[in-house]
């Protein structure tokens, strides 16, 4: 029996994040490091991606691992200081693949922009179980037009529910 641990990645806005999406997301992350799933995050130190891994850390036994768009110079070092991995990819968005390939579940938290919803759209590519998150009404109709499967939450508790039941 393998012992790995399920991952779940929150997706979401950096810059420019709704106070509400924010404020999700921080619980969000706290729920899935307390249910001992591995947060996976954008990394950078803004919005959706720092609120998630900041709720994540406030939990013993947290695993939070962001995987960045830049090499890991200087300049593009920039992540969230709760992360326990950075994955410096040098792919710029392409980082996005990694990201969705690296989740056992895709939550979009809030919506976002178009690195958001490209996020959104690989995870429906590659199979991935997908879950809006209070996202805006067009978001969902679009994406859940796209394929059968695709779970909506309005709140942390309903998401959660629905993870639980993906990962099963």
């Amino acid at each position: 029996m393998s012992s790995r641990r399920a991952v779940v990645g929150v997706m979401g806005a950096g810059e420019g994040a709704s106070a509400e999406a924010v404020a999700l997301a921080e619980e969000l992350g706290e729920r899935i490091s307390a249910s001992g799933w591995v947060l996976l995050t954008g990394g950078r130190p803004a919005g959706v991606m720092a609120a998630a891994s900041r709720g994540a850390a406030r939990v013993e036994g947290h695993l939070v691992v962001g995987v960045l768009p830049g090499e890991g110079n200087s300049e593009e070092r920039q992540s969230t200081a709760e992360l326990d991995l950075a994955v410096f990819t040098g792919m710029g968005k392409a980082r996005n693949v990694i990201n969705v390939l690296s989740a056992d579940v895709v939550v979009v938290c809030g919506g976002g922009g178009p690195g958001t919803a490209s996020e959104a759209a690989h995870a429906l590519n590659a199979g991935r179980p997908l879950i809006l998150l209070a996202v805006p009404a067009l978001w969902r109709d679009f994406f859940c037009s796209l394929v059968k499967g695709v779970e909506n939450a309005n709140d942390v508790e309903e998401c959660c529910r629905l993870i639980e039941a993906r990962l099963r």
